[in-house]
C-alpha cells in the first residue's frame, strides 16, 4: 500500500441516539424520527463546532437499505437539508452493507487526497425499525447474495450465517470455551455501554449479565448456535464528522488538538457469491488490517483502543483474532479474562460496539470513527480509555456482509 500523500484528519464528530428496543423512550407504536430528522441532527451537530459551514466542501451520506426500510433513494439530496449553505454543493451516497459507514469514510479521505475538497461532511445513517423484525431480516438478507443464498436461507437470515461461523468454531474449539467467551463479550459490550447515555443500551437493567449471554442456544425458536443476547438489535440513528485536509482544519477553525489523523486504511471486497473459505476466520478483514499495517508501519502492539464489528458476539471474537491482537482460536480466552474492557490489555468498543450502543447498519462506521476522533482526544466522558503515549493509535474495522466488504482505518492523535 502507498503512504498518504499528504496528512488528512478527522474531526467535529457528533451522534445521534442509538434509537430502538431497550432505550426506555421507544414504542413500535409511537411516531419516531424518520431519515430526515437523524440527517438533519448529526450534520448540525457537526456544523456547531466549525467556524462557518460555508467552509464545507463536499458531502458523503452512507446508508445500506434506505430504499427498502424507507422507500426512499437519492440520500445524497437529503444532505442540502441540513443548512442552506450545503444546496447545490457536490454530495454523493455510498453503500456496501454494514460496512457502508466505513466506505464513507474511505471515500471522504480519497477525496481530500485528490486535492478535490479540503472539508468533507461524512455522514452515516439507518433507520430500520419500519418493519417487522421477520421482514427486516430479509431486508438485509441483501447484505449476502441474496440470489443464491435466500431461498434457502434461514428465516433469521443473517444471525444465522454467524451462527454458522459460531457453530464451526464450537466444533474446533469446543462448545464450553467458546460460549464462555462469547457470553463475556455480551457482559463487556453492555458494561460499556450503560457508560454512555447515546447507547441503546445505556438503559439495560438485567442483573446477571454473564447467565444471560451464556443462554443455550434454542433453534426452535431462534439459531442453532446464537442466542439473541449475541446480537446487536435493529437500530435507527446517524452519526457525522468532519474529513479535513491541513488547509481545510485552518478554514473550519479547528485546532489540530481537537483532530485525528489517518496514518493507514485497508480496503478490501471478497467476492459476494461464494461462501467463506473457513468459516472460524475473517479472511477478508485479515486483509484489511494487513493492508493497513503496512501503509502506517504499526502492528497490533501499536493500538491502544479498538473498535471493531460485533454485529454478533462471535463476531467480536473473530475480529480480535483478524487484528493480530490476540492468534488464532485465542479471541474467547482474551475476552473472557476481561483483557477487552476498557482498563484491560486492548480497551475494545468502549462507548459499547454494536452489541451495546446499537447498529444502525450504513452508520456504525461512522460511529465508530466519531468515538475515535473523541477516544484520542480525551473527550469520551465515562466511556474514555487512558491512550497510553507508547500506543497512541486507534483502529476501527466496518464490516460489511459476511465478511465481504470492509474497511480498516488507523488514526492518532493530529497534536
Amino acid at each position: 500500500m502507498k503512504k498518504l500523500r499528504k496528512p488528512v484528519y478527522a474531526t467535529a464528530g457528533y451522534n445521534t441516539v442509538s434509537f430502538g428496543s431497550g432505550r426506555k423512550e421507544f414504542n413500535p407504536k409511537k411516531p419516531r424520527p424518520g431519515l430526515e430528522e437523524y440527517i438533519t441532527e448529526a450534520g448540525k451537530g457537526v456544523i456547531a463546532q466549525i467556524n462557518d459551514v460555508n467552509n464545507i466542501d463536499e458531502g458523503i451520506i452512507s446508508n445500506f437499505m434506505a430504499a427498502r426500510f424507507n422507500r426512499q433513494g437519492n440520500l445524497a439530496a437529503m444532505i442540502p437539508m441540513i443548512h442552506p449553505s450545503l444546496e447545490y454543493k457536490p454530495c454523493t451516497r455510498v453503500e456496501g452493507a454494514c460496512g457502508s459507514g466505513g466506505l464513507g469514510l474511505y471515500t471522504s479521505v480519497k477525496s481530500i487526497l485528490s486535492d478535490v475538497s479540503d472539508v468533507v461532511l461524512t455522514i452515516g445513517v439507518e433507520v430500520q425499525n419500519t418493519v417487522k423484525a421477520v421482514y427486516g431480516a430479509d431486508i438485509l438478507a441483501g447484505a449476502g447474495h441474496y440470489r443464491t443464498e435466500r431461498k434457502e436461507g434461514h428465516v433469521y437470515f443473517f444471525p444465522a450465517k454467524f451462527s454458522d461461523r459460531a457453530g464451526a468454531c464450537y466444533d474446533k474449539f469446543g462448545y464450553d470455551y467458546m460460549r464462555k467467551g462469547m457470553a463475556h463479550w455480551y457482559v463487556h459490550a453492555i458494561t460499556n455501554a450503560r457508560k454512555n447515555p447515546k447507547a441503546q443500551e445505556y438503559h439495560n437493567t438485567i442483573e446477571d449479565l454473564l447467565a444471560a449471554g451464556m443462554t443455550p442456544p434454542n433453534p426452535n425458536v431462534f439459531c442453532e448456535h446464537i442466542n439473541v443476547y449475541d446480537c446487536s438489535k435493529v437500530s435507527d440513528g446517524a452519526s457525522a464528522l468532519i474529513f479535513a485536509s491541513e488547509e481545510g482544519l485552518k478554514k473550519i477553525g479547528i485546532d489540530k488538538k481537537y483532530a485525528i489523523e489517518v496514518v493507514g486504511w485497508g480496503q478490501s471486497q471478497a467476492d459476494i457469491s461464494k461462501k467463506p473459505e473457513e468459516p472460524t476466520r475473517l479472511t477478508t478483514t485479515r486483509r484489511s488490517v494487513e493492508k493497513a499495517y503496512e501503509m502506517s508501519g504499526l502492528g497490533p502492539k501499536d493500538i491502544g483502543v479498538l473498535e471493531v464489528h460485533d454485529c454478533f458476539t462471535i463476531g467480536g471474537l473473530l475480529h480480535l483474532e483478524a487484528t493480530g491482537v490476540v492468534g488464532y482460536g485465542e479471541g474467547a480466552a482474551f475476552v473472557a479474562e476481561g483483557k477487552t474492557a476498557m482498563d484491560g490489555e486492548m480497551p475494545t468498543n468502549p462507548t459499547g460496539g454494536l452489541v451495546g450502543f446499537g447498529h444502525y447498519t450504513g452508520g456504525t462506521g461512522t460511529r465508530q470513527a466519531v468515538d475515535l476522533v473523541h477516544q484520542l482526544t480525551g473527550k469520551a466522558g465515562d466511556c474514555q480509555v487512558k491512550i497510553n503515549s507508547n500506543r497512541p493509535y486507534g483502529m476501527l474495522i466496518s464490516m460489511g456482509g459476511n465478511d465481504r466488504t470492509v474497511t480498516c482505518m488507523i488514526f492518532r492523535r493530529a497534536a
